[in-house]
């Protein structure tokens, strides 16, 4: 592999940073689509729990802990979203049925997303390991032309200690 020189390696940044922003993007989706499906388990739990009698004064949730008492009839409907915004009268059955088929294609494309997710993050593992080998390649390279340059200097100033970077004077991934 040839040693990549300034230019490349501010591409290589450039792509860690376009691609640890896509990687937060996708974290987001992940997070939200969790959060569908657990309010989906939430309503099939609830559809479940109700007896097929139907049921006498049950609360239910509405949210921020407010609750209605309900009577609920022995073969009474619910209502679900079917898609663009149209909403149909089902069975609690059907409702359930419809419920579990939403959780399955949602586990497949969180599957999917999660799959992504980790391939993306192994390729900003290698092309920042690209990056940090491109920099300390053109740093020993600027070392040996100063040391051809300046033999006598360059002797003198070097010491057996460890090798210290100086805050600032490296390339980062940000350059």
């Amino acid at each position: 592999m040839t040693t990549p020189d300034k230019a490349e390696l501010q591409k290589i940044a450039q792509q860690v940073e376009i691609s640890r922003e896509r990687l937060q993007a996708m974290e987001q989706q992940i997070k939200r689509l969790e959060d569908v499906k657990l309010e989906q388990n939430n309503a099939l739990r609830a559809l479940k729990t109700i007896p097929k009698n139907g049921a006498k004064e049950i609360m239910i949730p509405l949210g921020s802990g407010i609750q209605i008492l309900a009577d609920i009839p022995k073969n009474a409907g619910v209502v679900v979203d079917i898609g663009s915004r149209v909403q149909a009268e089902k069975t609690r059955e059907e409702a359930i049925i419809i419920l579990q088929n939403r959780n399955e294609e949602l586990n497949g494309i969180i599957d999917k997303l999660k799959n992504e997710f980790n391939v993306l993050e192994q390729y900003i593992v290698s092309l920042a390991h690209q990056f940090t080998a491109g920099v300390d390649n053109i740093q020993e390279d600027n070392a040996e032309i100063i040391e051809k340059e300046h033999p006598i200097e360059s002797k003198e100033k070097i010491k057996p200690t460890k090798r210290r970077r100086k805050r600032g004077t490296e390339l980062t991934l940000d350059d």
